[in-house]
């Protein structure tokens, strides 16, 4: 990552959109995470990979917001965590275990939650709305799914289901927590293609939590940044010149239409 720079010289594409100082986390006496301090700039897409209790999905429920440290101070997009109100920039896949799949709502519903707002839960959807839930499904292949019922779904429908529910309102930061658990080998790799096409052309950072090793390092290098604990961060900044003008999520696709099938 880049070094700090002085305010009036930092790039904008530099500047942090989650910083940790001296995080802390502790469940009753057993310590999760020991004074962590990391920075995520716009356009990183970070890599974090772990054995299981290091502390990987406890640092996610942290950023955003689900849970509070035991010590340290958490800022999102250079504000206090307690005063930001900005969860639209925000999207996140928690992990597939988290879901309670008797759940009654359909796929249209789920993926239609990730443009309420945490006060605006029952604002009413606008034909702007629906169009953009029924992008987000169209892009993720799950269009003909969108009136069945979640908990009806196999696992790998079920977590296309949420990916689209967190690129529905095109997020600045998008939170993966290990997105293709239950996911064949195939739409794996259409969707790893998917992510990086939108690192390199569009302003999204991302932090994703993954086992596959294999895909961390060909695509993010072979050496961890940092290390904290048994959680190391992989970290590969993108900003291109010829960045799309356009940031919905149909177009993000566009031209990878014909290269990608999200079988």
């Amino acid at each position: 990552m880049a070094q700090t720079q002085p305010a009036n010289s930092q790039p904008t594409c530099h500047r942090p959109v989650v910083e940790l100082s001296d995080v802390s986390f502790a469940y009753e006496n057993k310590s999760v995470i020991d004074r962590l301090t990391f920075c995520i700039r716009q356009r990183d897409f970070v890599g974090i990979v772990g054995s299981n209790g290091a502390g990987k999905t406890t640092l996610m429920r942290i950023i955003v917001g689900l849970i509070k440290p035991t010590a340290g101070k958490v800022r999102l997009f250079g504000e206090p965590m307690d005063q930001f109100r900005d969860w639209h920039k925000i999207g996140y896949v928690p992990q597939k275990q988290s879901f309670n799949p008797l759940f009654p709502a359909t796929v249209k519903e789920v993926v239609l939650s990730g443009l309420y707002g945490r006060k605006s839960m029952f604002k009413r959807m606008s034909r702007t709305d629906q169009q953009k839930c029924f992008d987000a499904l169209d892009v993720l292949n799950i269009a003909d799914l969108a009136d069945r019922r979640i908990g009806q779904l196999s696992g790998g429908q079920q977590q296309r289901a949420f990916l689209a529910r967190a690129l529905v309102n095109n997020p600045e930061l998008l939170i993966l927590d290990e997105p293709t658990v239950g996911i064949d080998a195939e739409t794996q790799e259409s969707f790893f293609h998917l992510i990086r096409h939108m690192h390199h052309h569009h302003p999204i950072t991302f932090l994703m939590v993954s086992h596959d090793l294999d895909m961390m390092m060909a695509y993010l290098g072979p050496e961890p940044v940092q290390e904290a604990g048994k959680i190391r961060f992989y970290v590969k900044h993108s900003h291109v010149p010829e960045d799309c003008g356009e940031t919905g999520l149909t177009h993000a696709l566009s031209d990878l239409r014909e290269a990608i099938q999200i079988q």
